[in-house]
């Protein structure tokens, strides 16, 4: 059961934006099948799958319905590990999960089975349920609703400039060098903050060069200059972890445009609950 957990993370996760929802539509689809009869499942990784499909559609809608209009951010995955049998070169990029939020949970499903998996719009049909002229539809429907994606919807490997950005990003922090953190910084720079329901957060929503130099220089001096700074890789993106002692406090994951290799877009995640699954520092 665990290879089938680790195959069906991709596809749950995607749809749902959180590691726990995931691991919960997975468990409740692998409980019913253990449970019930096997009889007429031919292809039982397939039959699972959709399964898991399914009932991360349900929960997604459910979810939808009690979510507030506080700034959401997907839970991030570390996609640096190397000793994971996850399929993480299936799990989207972290911009693309945060512009999937503007989609209902068809739509959404529709988009990551034929952009992340590359289905068919029959296979999608008899995932689904659904007609294929119906899954043209939806899908045609997503990508009038995601304008513009950043980045793309499978990346394995960061550029290799990356680590001199985010250098030289903390260093204009560091120094409250505000000119130089601009030019780090696209124009239209977005800055989301997610604290969760216990944590709350300075600012939620930034955006604007000189707004978000500002707040960064700001809150980094005020708040976050005792904490350590490491970097790695969240959902295929550069990112930060900030820690106090071996506490993950702060999950900074990061938009760079490929041309010209400035910052569109910076995710703090603080929600602690979002946090928990990426362990401590040792």
């Amino acid at each position: 059961m665990k290879d089938y957990q680790n195959i069906l993370f991709p596809y749950a996760y995607n749809i749902l934006g959180t590691a726990d929802d995931a691991k919960d539509a997975i468990q409740d689809v692998l409980y019913n099948f253990l449970a019930g009869g096997k009889e007429g499942i031919e292809d039982p990784k397939n039959y699972l799958i959709r399964s898991v499909i399914n009932q991360s559609i349900n929960i997604k809608n459910k979810r939808k319905k009690l979510q507030l209009g506080d700034m959401w951010l997907p839970e991030p995955v570390d996609t640096e590990q190397a000793d994971t049998n996850i399929n993480l070169s299936e799990i989207v990029s972290y911009s693309l999960l945060i512009l999937l939020e503007q989609l209902n949970a068809k739509e959404r499903a529709v988009f990551i089975l034929k952009e992340a998996f590359a289905y068919s719009h029959e296979d999608i049909a008899d995932t689904l349920a659904i007609s294929t002229e119906h899954s043209r539809k939806l899908l045609s429907r997503a990508r009038g609703k995601l304008d513009q994606v950043h980045q793309p919807v499978k990346s394995t490997k960061k550029e290799a400039i990356t680590p001199a950005i985010l250098e030289k990003f903390m260093h204009a922090i560091r120094s409250r060098d505000t000119k130089t953190l601009e030019n780090v910084l696209s124009e239209d720079i977005a800055f989301y903050a997610d604290g969760g329901s216990t944590l709350k957060v300075f600012a939620q929503r930034c955006t604007g060069v000189q707004e978000v130099a500002d707040l960064l220089i700001f809150l980094y001096h005020k708040f976050d200059n005792n904490l350590s700074v490491t970097a790695t890789e969240i959902n295929h993106q550069p990112a930060l972890l900030f820690y106090d002692g071996a506490e993950l406090k702060i999950c900074q994951v990061f938009g760079i445009e490929p041309g010209t290799n400035r910052i569109f877009q910076i995710s703090n995640v603080l929600d602690p609950e979002k946090l928990k699954t990426m362990g401590t520092r040792q």
